[in-house]
């Protein structure tokens, strides 16, 4: 191996590739390409790389134009909307760390028409059947119908299928969840099955989402909600 044009025998000696030159046997070896990607993931379509029952993944949806990501977070197989993939491993991390509180927001279809008081129980926590306290950081009233309704809902933090729970403990049927935004970054119009590379603007907004909420204190999340829609 030589490192900037000096032979280099020790394999764990330190290198970065974003600003050094590597050759092995000659040939010089370039940093990956980082990949930023935005993923509007369909109902019924699996957040993994393969699945022991055949089932579509999000890796059918890229048709292997890209270089391998994996997903950042997850969606159950029954959720829709926005989801990252990257190559950035270390990045990833940050857009998952609780000290970042990069909200998630979700568009969510209940079987109910959710009052006051359904939102107030919401914010101020539901205790699931295995013991956990969960809550949401804000959840507001969409629209409404004469059996259902739609909500808004954010999370600060992300626990296994989080809003699912939440509403099964009080008995409430959930009929679709969409996840619409994380953090700065909204889905937008960005068809049902498609991905789409992250623009830099975008990227740079989500990296400054996530250094300005990193300095900031966590608020206390069980507060009341109203039922106005809140921005």
């Amino acid at each position: 191996m030589r490192l900037n044009g000096a032979p280099r025998r020790a394999p764990e000696f330190p290198t970065d590739l974003e600003h050094d030159r590597v050759e092995v046997d000659g040939k010089p070896v370039d940093a990956t390409e980082k990949i930023y990607l935005a993923l509007n993931k369909p109902r019924g379509v699996v957040t993994t790389a393969s699945d022991e029952k055949g089932r579509k993944t999000v890796y059918d949806l890229l048709n292997g134009r890209e270089s391998w990501v994996a997903p950042v977070g997850r969606l159950d197989k029954a959720s829709e909307g926005l989801l990252l993939l990257t190559n950035d491993a270390e990045w990833a991390a940050r857009v998952l760390a609780p000290e970042t509180h990069l909200d998630k927001t979700y568009h969510v279809q209940i079987g109910t028409v959710a009052e006051e008081a359904l939102l107030t129980t919401i914010a101020r926590g539901v205790r699931t059947e295995d013991g956990d306290m969960l809550r949401v950081k804000s959840a507001c009233l969409l629209r409404k119908g004469v059996r259902n309704c739609w909500l808004e809902i954010v999370l600060d933090e992300g626990r296994n299928r989080h809003i699912r729970r939440v509403f099964e403990a009080l008995r409430v049927q959930v009929l679709r969840l969409i996840r619409v935004a994380i953090g700065p970054l909204p889905l937008g119009q960005l068809p049902k099955g498609s991905v789409r590379k992250l623009t830099a603007e975008e990227k740079e907004v989500l990296d400054a989402a996530m250094r300005v909420n990193s300095r900031r204190p966590k608020a206390n999340p069980a507060r009341p909600l109203s039922s106005a829609k809140q921005h």
